[in-house]
């Protein structure tokens, strides 16, 4: 890496994310105030998050990605894994179908029409909070709100009450407020390490699917709209949940560039 550190900066319907090629395992994951810096918008190269791609960890893997909130938190996400297969396209001119390890076991991925898909962990549940609140576990936390329009709510301060909340506040909660509308999803989130709103969350997009799914809204496939644009989940029911669990939507290279070590 010469003088500094490669980076890559890519997108998944606006949720924007650093990826940086370790497979030499040199970056100083464990530094928290390094990657608090790099996620800044201000005063870094700015990202909802810090992906590291790392050698496999076990046979007939591609890679393992290693996704790092902005407040140097470890999860799994979504969006991240879609746009980590596809800088391991443009690394490697590998288009795959490939497999791979994150924190919360194997997925799946492949090009599908220009866009990625990758497989979602089963979902044992969706748990119906109250009449208009379900809960479920995606590979983050989250909570699925529904309400007449997202649009009009004032998302930080509301997110941050549940998120905040005495019941929440330790392993913390991804807030999503949804509606369904003209045969889709519109949905907003706020998600936790970020502790912001952001344009899309692919987690959230799933968590959110799958409540419309429990709900009786729709079945198999479900458009999903954020502000960042348009994903698709696809899921089979099994009992109280939900198995082969597919999140499907654009990704998109924005630029690379190198930070001083």
């Amino acid at each position: 890496m010469g003088g500094g550190w490669s980076f890559s900066k890519w997108e998944g319907t606006g949720n924007d994310f650093i990826v940086v090629d370790d497979r030499r395992m040199e970056f100083p994951d464990l530094d928290t105030d390094l990657v608090v810096r790099w996620c800044d918008r201000h005063f870094g190269i700015g990202s909802d998050g810090l992906i590291l791609i790392r050698p496999a960890t076990s046979d007939g893997m591609a890679f393992h990605m290693e996704f790092l909130n902005p407040d140097g938190s470890r999860s799994f996400c979504g969006n991240g894994s879609r746009a980590a297969f596809g800088f391991w396209s443009e690394l490697t001119d590998d288009r795959g179908p490939v497999r791979f390890t994150a924190i919360d076991g194997e997925h799946h991925a492949e090009w599908s029409d220009g866009l990625v898909r990758v497989t979602m962990r089963d979902v044992g549940a969706v748990e119906r909070v109250d009449g208009r609140t379900d809960r479920t576990h995606t590979g983050s936390p989250h909570l699925v709100v529904w309400v007449d329009d997202p649009d009009a709510v004032d998302l930080v301060p509301e997110a941050r009450a549940i998120r905040y909340s005495p019941e929440h506040a330790h392993e913390g909660i991804n807030v999503n407020f949804v509606r369904w509308e003209r045969g889709r999803l519109e949905m907003r989130t706020y998600e936790r390490g970020v502790e912001a709103e952001t344009l899309s969350c692919g987690t959230g997009v799933t968590a959110a699917a799958l409540s419309a799914m429990a709900r009786g809204l729709v079945q198999g496939c479900c458009e999903v709209v954020t502000r960042g644009g348009r994903l698709v989940v696809e899921a089979a029911p099994a009992g109280p949940g939900f198995v082969d669990v597919r999140l499907c939507g654009p990704v998109g290279h924005v630029f690379s560039g190198t930070v001083p070590r």
